[in-house]
Formats: structure tokens, C-alpha cells, sequence
């Protein structure tokens, strides 16, 4: 996957409309989960992104926004789909901090991973 490739698919990942319903964010909003193989695709996209980007001194707002959505944003959701009653996938919520993670690398620069040890604090 190429950069240009990677950032579509970051983008498209976000565009909540009835045209593109197996966005993540409009399946989300639905109470669906993800469709196979969409998480993997959009954390080797972010990696790509981070690669491509490391080393930028700016980040354009189209993909700025797309992050934003991917790393803030789909934690929302999945925590209200939670308090509505949707029993999301087991590994999903894992799925969302890995990408948050690599939201988070490609503003700073530098990866991310996640702390060892598991999730959840606990």
C-alpha cells in the first residue's frame, strides 16, 4: 500500500453517508461492527501514513480530520454504542486504542505501541 492509497482509505474510513455505508464511523453510528479485515486495513494504513509523514512539519486538514475521527471519535462511539446495548466485537475496543495509538504517532512522530502488560489498566 502507497501513501496515496493509505490516505483514501483513512479518508473514506470517515465519510459518513448513505453512499459509503461500510465507513467505520458510519457503521459505528449504526451499532455495527466492522466489516473483516477493515480494522487491519486501516492500521496498515496508518502505518504507511506514519511512514510517509514522520518527518513532515505539517499535515493537511483532510487528513488531520480523518485521524481525528479514527482515534477520538470512534472511541466515542464505541462507548455509547456500549450504553445503548450493542455488544460490539470482544477485540474491538483493543482494535480502537491500537488505532488511537497510531493517530497519535503520526501527530507526534514518533510510534506508539501499547503499554505492555494488556489493556484496561487492570
Amino acid at each position: 500500500m502507497n501513501y496515496d492509497t493509505a490516505r483514501k482509505l483513512l479518508v473514506s474510513q470517515t465519510i459518513t453517508t448513505e453512499e459509503n455505508p461500510d465507513a467505520l464511523l458510519m457503521r459505528m453510528k449504526q451499532g455495527k461492527p466492522p466489516v473483516p479485515g477493515q480494522i487491519t486495513s486501516i492500521l496498515l494504513a496508518l502505518k504507511v501514513v506514519f511512514e510517509a509523514l514522520k518527518d513532515a512539519p505539517n499535515l493537511d486538514r483532510e487528513l488531520t480530520f480523518a485521524l481525528y475521527q479514527l482515534g477520538v471519535k470512534t472511541q466515542h462511539l464505541y462507548v455509547a454504542g456500549r450504553k445503548a446495548g450493542v455488544d460490539w466485537p470482544p477485540l474491538l475496543k483493543e482494535d480502537l486504542i491500537r488505532i488511537s495509538l497510531a493517530t497519535e504517532s503520526i501527530f507526534s512522530g514518533l510510534w506508539q505501541t501499547p503499554p505492555s502488560g494488556g489493556f484496561g489498566g487492570g
